[in-house]
């Protein structure tokens, strides 16, 4: 989670000072992700271990990575952490729904606080975030929650990663073509978005991908909403970025969300048929 949280913070410094253009923070974020991992599994694993992942779960890589940078460009760190995992548990929880895990009374309040939490968040007011980011935040949620939907079932967390970043590569360099006459970067921008894909994104995914298979879709949903407060606060300290009262009170229910959806425990699923 504290990498998770990194990734907004790189992110988010890198455009807000305008070292970096969206597309290119994205393709090298991936490329370099590409590149560590796939030196990794080279001198860990055999051969054929990058052929691992597959397109599906790429394209879903991909799609978080250049939605989550396009959104940074208007979304203070805190926030964008707030509405990508806020998205995310609603994909989660609606997948565990589908599978068959019923919840049980406690965890249906909890989630409704995160809800109304996320909606008050979102609510048309001075306060509110841009519109456009948010769209943009919360489409990054839903492809990064079936990333990880589809993530619990890889044996070999980190080849799968890496054969998932070295497939997502094409699809950054297409919109980096698409979007050229906008790009620019510095030294600050490249150097901020190589590490946000070799270090943040590379290994803080195999750690999560490792620790999904023993997580159900509700706990790993979850989990991953402690990223905004973690985000927030980097914001505050290294980013200068101010924390509104609308910030605090949604995080407040989010967060009071999931902890009443954990201490609730999920009943195995419905077998159908």
């Amino acid at each position: 989670m504290l990498a998770f949280a990194a990734n907004s913070l790189l992110c988010r410094h890198a455009l807000g000072h305008e070292s970096i253009d969206p597309s290119s923070f994205a393709s090298i974020r991936l490329l370099a992700g590409a590149i560590f991992l796939g030196l990794i599994v080279r001198l860990t694993s055999n051969r054929y271990a990058l052929g691992s992942g597959n397109w599906i779960s790429a394209v879903m890589l991909f799609l978080y990575v250049a939605f989550f940078s396009l959104a940074y460009l208007t979304l203070s760190a805190g926030t964008g952490a707030l509405i990508l995992f806020g998205t995310v548990q609603i994909t989660m929880f609606g997948a565990g729904l589908r599978a068959g895990e019923r919840f049980r009374p406690l965890a249906w309040i909890g989630f409704a606080c995160a809800i109304a939490g996320f909606v008050y968040l979102l609510a048309p007011g001075a306060a509110a975030p841009p519109l456009s980011g948010a769209i943009l935040m919360s489409i990054a949620g839903v492809a990064w929650g079936i990333y990880s939907l589809r993530g619990r079932q890889n044996l070999d967390p980190l080849a799968a990663t890496a054969g998932n970043f070295i497939r997502a590569v094409p699809f950054a360099l297409v919109l980096s073509m698409a979007l050229a006459s906008s790009a620019h970067a510095d030294g600050v921008g490249i150097a901020l978005a190589f590490t946000s894909g070799a270090v943040t994104s590379g290994i803080g995914y195999v750690v999560w991908y490792a620790a999904l298979g023993s997580l159900s879709s509700l706990r790993a949903a979850t989990v991953q909403l402690s990223v905004p407060p973690i985000a927030a606060f980097g914001g505050v300290m290294f980013l200068s970025e101010p924390v509104s009262l609308r910030l605090l009170a949604a995080s407040a229910a989010i967060l009071g969300g999931i902890g009443l959806v954990l201490l609730a425990k999920a009943d195995p699923p419905v077998t159908r048929g």
